[in-house]
This record gives C-alpha cells, structure tokens and sequence, in this order.
C-alpha cells in the first residue's frame, strides 16, 4: 500500500509534489521520496511496507540499468508466479518484493503485461530512455486514483482531497444530486471541479501531458470445465492462500456473517493459525438488532479466532467524529465508513493487513435489493398494472419502496432499488449505459454492482478508512480467478442468496451462520435520531445550515426533506445522515 503522485508539464515543481505527498503520509508512513527525472517532471511516493519491508524495496524502485522506475500502489497476488517466468528468461532478483517482479514484467512486457498482473493497485510506470510514462488502475478499481488535466499540467495522485487543495478547485455542485440518490458522485467524477477520478481496468501510455487516451486491460479468459460448489471452494481457497500471505501482521474485519465469517473459517481449517479479528460491539441496548459481536462470540465457540470487539456510542461516535471527517478523502454516504475507519483505529496497533468479504454480496447476489428484483422479474406483469392500487394500501417501507421503483424498464427498476428513493432520468441516463448488455438480465444488475456500487462505494470505503490509520485492506472474493469463474457461470441459480457461500458454512458444521438474518452493516441510525438527544440536534442543526447554503444546488426531493427532516425521520434517517455527513465534510474542507 502506497501514495502514488505525478506532477508533468507547467506546474510541475517541487513545493507543489511535496504538497501531495505530505498530504498523504498516512498512505504510506514507513517511507516517502519525491524527485524530478526530467525538466517538468515530478514523482512522489508514500510506501507502507507490507511485502519485502527492507529498504531495498523502497520506492521509486528503479531498473537495473537505470532507464525506467516504478512507483504503485497495490500488491500483485501471482508475483510469485510472474518471477519464475523471469528468472527463466534470466532476470536476477535482488529483493522478494512483488515491487520488483511487477517492475520487470513491466519493463519487458509493457502495458500488454498488465493482463496478467493478477492483484490490486495503482501504478505509474516510466521509462527514462522515451520518456513515456505507463498509468494504470486495476481491474476491479480496489486501489483509487485520480487526476487532473488542463492544456499545460497533467496531475495524478492516490487522493482527490490533495489534489483540490493543490488546484484551490471549488465545489462541483452538480455532483449534489447524484450524492442525494446514489450516495456518492457520478463514476469518474469528484465533489473537486477539476479533479477526475480514473476508472477502474483502465491504463494510458502517455507520451506528452497534455494529450493521452485510455485502453481497457483486458481479461484473461481462462475456460473453465467445472462449475460447481467444489470448484467455488478450490479458487476461494487459492484466493485465501495468496492474499492472506504478508511479510507483516494479518487480521481480519469479521462480521460474523456469512461472508467472512466462510473466509475465516477456511483459513483455519487449512492451517490452523488463529488471527486477530476485528468486530463493532454496540450498546447493550440495541444488541438485539445488531448483533456482529454476540455471532463473533458464538463463532468462536467453534473456531478459535483472537476477538477484538470495537465499542460503538453516541459518545464515542462524537469523540472521534472530528478526526474521521479530517481524514476523509471523499464523502460516500454509507454509515459503514465510520465503523471501518473505527475498526482500523484500533486494529493498527495490532496489524497492518486487514481481510474482509467485500465483493460476495455484490457478485453472489447477497442484497435485498437483488432479492427484490428477482420477485419484479418473476410477477412484473402482475406488479405493473396493480401498481397504482397497491401503493394505496398500508404497506410498510420496504414494499412501499419495491412499487414506487417498479418500472417496465429492467434496468430503470434495479437503479431504483439500488437508490435511496426513486431516481429521475437524467440520473438513469448517466447509468444506464453501464449495464453490459451482453449479460442476461439479472447477471446485468450483479455485474453493474461490483463496477459501480462496489466500486463507488465499498471499495472506496475500505480503502480510505484502513488508509486513514497505514492499514492495508484485501479482499479475496474479488480474486481474478474467482471472477473469471462468476462470468463463465450459466446456471443463475447458484448467483442467488450466495448459495455455494452458504452451503460450504453447512457443510462446515456452522449452519447457524448461513442462516443468520442479513443487516447491513452501519450505525443504529434510526434509534439515535429517535432518542431525540445530541445526535439528532446537532445533526437537524448542521443540515439547517447546509440547506441555506446550497439551496440552489439541491434537488428538489433534498430540499422538501430538509424543510422538515424530523417528520421523515423512519423513512429517510438514512438519507438525513448522508446529507448531513456531506454537510459536515464541505464545511470542514470550505467548500
């Protein structure tokens, strides 16, 4: 895990690389180095340490013969397996680092090398001898970067905050409404004008700043044979294999759901090592509801795992809401990044790898949302003429939300389950065109949930929470085999309620787990607000302040909930404190 930035053309200096690089310290507090290896260029670097953590795999890490560097952001999975094809080419290694590995595939290979570089990162590439510079982002978007481009500089760096701050950017207001609905900006874009973000299975060969265009990295089609529960476990375990493997301290984020309560529980199967786990443990009153830490318990009652429960309050959510704003990278309207950042505070005394099941829910249709949409698919000719007369009846929230997003159109309703209320359709016709139109209908909506939610959401969470504090974060259900796989699968019946999840749990004597209620993972939202104390009137307080202020930015549905945010309290508290954590983090950063 690093910081990666590059400065090239008119404002390339090296007050302006040391900006961005101090910016980011926490990305990589074990080294940093910035330097200019041509007239306006400039290169900086963060490095934490978790592979080969000697300084000879520090960054930039240049070739042998001195005509090309890298610097990146990332671990590659397969490096061991790209090294013995190398060293069979006669490539002599100095380090173990995937650094290395990853530099000479690069340099022999180029960027047709990227294909096979199986892992997550970030990287800059150059070449001294052309003076071409190599920019690459992996295919699942797990490591972030961003950018920016104006006739005379070309900007990149691992965070968009640094890179606002550098430019003085203003605030995108149009990204307002997309945050009110989707929870976050529109793919591609930041809340910095100016500043983009660079989108995943993405890489460009530049050879002048102010001018480059993109290409995909392609993947690799590896055709598989058998598509069944074994074959599922056999790639999840390789998967586990490689990305539990560090030169530092691994722990896990263990919800004691199915997801990574399954990673954890084939961990210690096949090697019978306990690792530090990671769980939020609420007040006594509202364990009921939310219950991770009473299911981590019972876990352990079967496998032995070394429990770190993380106390979560109104009070220590306000002891530590300050610092978790100051190191927020971009807002993304989800509760759950106050829990992870929470989680990685206490786990970076500990370790320095954090595990977690991001990706299963996404691809084996975990959500209710999917769920949802397979009931629409099944009875839309009933749902679509009734709609009307149903939504006249007391139905409760859920179903009132089903039918209010019901349309004809497929793709319209699934964005409609996936939004926190209906959307219009300038925002569908920004979605729209991502939906791959080569898949069957419900594999559309789960492929359109690892590229986007996924992506805009967990990914960016995960990342910049564990970040805050030096934390790596992995993630194995997103290992590229397994993906590989997930394409090649026919038969959509085992894509539904994550069913080869479940039943390798049952077949591990840990049936309860499978069958454990799902909750999204978040803060008790709904009974803070409802308590009416601290939390409701400083929140109520500060989304007064933000509707004077971007009145004229909102859409309409935000400025009739914020009229009177208590009335909506049950059926928007979601909403309210999305809005009031954008409200928060604009201020802070005076915007």
């Amino acid at each position: 895990m690093c910081g990666i930035h590059l400065i090239w053309g008119k404002g390339a200096n090296q007050e302006s690389i040391e900006f961005l690089v101090n910016h980011s310290t926490h990305r990589g507090p074990d080294q940093k180095a910035f330097f200019s290896p041509w007239p306006s260029l400039w290169i900086g670097v963060n490095r934490l340490k978790i592979l080969h953590p000697g300084p000879d795999a520090d960054q930039p890490f240049f070739a042998p013969d001195g005509n090309s560097f890298l610097i990146w952001n990332g671990e590659v999975y397969n490096y061991k397996n790209l090294r013995n094809i190398l060293e069979k080419m006669g490539i002599e290694f100095i380090t173990q680092s995937d650094t290395e590995v990853l530099l000479h595939w690069l340099k022999i290979f180029g960027a047709k090398g990227l294909e096979s570089v199986k892992g997550m990162f970030s990287l800059i590439f150059v070449d001294l001898a052309s003076q071409n510079v190599l920019v690459a982002r992996d295919k699942n978007g797990e490591k972030p970067l961003y950018y920016h481009q104006d006739p005379t500089t070309l900007m990149i760096s691992s965070e968009s905050k640094g890179l606002g701050k550098l430019l003085g950017s203003k605030l995108d207001e149009g990204q307002l409404d997309n945050y009110y609905f989707m929870r976050t900006a529109l793919p591609g874009k930041t809340f910095y004008k100016g500043v983009k973000e660079w989108k995943a299975a993405r890489f460009s060969l530049i050879r002048q700043h102010s001018a480059f265009r993109w290409d995909n990295i392609p993947e690799i089609k590896k055709e598989e044979s058998l598509f069944n529960k074994e074959r599922f476990k056999e790639l999840l375990l390789q998967s586990i294999q490689r990305q539990f493997h560090a030169d530092m301290p691994v722990g896990m984020l263990l919800s004691g759901g199915a997801d990574s309560s399954l990673l954890y529980s084939l961990w210690y199967k096949e090697t019978g090592i306990s690792l530090p786990t990671f769980t939020i443990e609420h007040e006594a009153k509202y364990s009921k509801k939310y219950d991770d830490a009473q299911a981590v318990s019972k876990l352990e009652n079967s496998i032995p795992l070394e429990k770190n429960p993380i106390q979560v309050s109104q009070k220590i959510f306000w002891e530590n809401w300050g610092e978790y704003l100051l190191q927020l990278d971009l807002p993304v309207g989800d509760s759950a990044s106050f829990l992870t950042w929470l989680i990685g505070k206490e786990a970076k005394k500990s370790v320095k790898v954090l595990i977690s099941g991001a990706g299963a829910d996404e691809l084996w249709g975990g959500y209710n949302r999917h769920q949802a949409f397979l009931k629409y698919q099944e009875n839309k000719g009933l749902f679509l003429p009734l709609k009307s007369f149903l939504g006249m009846l007391p139905l409760g929230r859920n179903w009132k939300k089903f039918l209010e997003g019901i349309e004809p159109d497929s793709k319209k309703t699934f964005l409609n389950f996936t939004a926190l209320e209906r959307i219009d359709h300038d925002i569908f016709s920004d979605y729209e065109r991502i939906f791959d139109q080569k898949l069957s209908p419900y594999k559309q909506i789960l492929d359109f949930d690892r590229r986007v939610f996924l992506v805009q959401d967990i990914l960016k969470i995960q990342d910049n929470a564990l970040m805050a504090h030096g934390l790596e974060g992995r993630s194995p259900y997103l290992d590229e085999d397994l993906l590989n796989f997930w394409h090649q699968i026919k038969d959509e019946e085992v894509l539904k309620g994550k069913k080869w999840i479940r039943e390798i749990l049952t077949d591990l004597d840990l049936e309860w787990v499978s069958q454990r209620k799902k909750l999204g993972f978040g803060l008790p939202l709904l009974e803070w607000f409802s308590e009416e104390g601290e939390f409701a009137s400083r929140v109520y307080a500060s989304l007064e302040s933000f509707k004077n202020k971007y009145k004229s930015s909102l859409p309409k549905p935000a400025l009739q909930l914020l009229e009177n945010p208590r009335k909506h309290v049950k059926t928007h508290f979601l909403t309210l404190y999305n809005l009031f954590l954008l409200a928060e983090w604009l201020k802070l950063n005076k915007l």
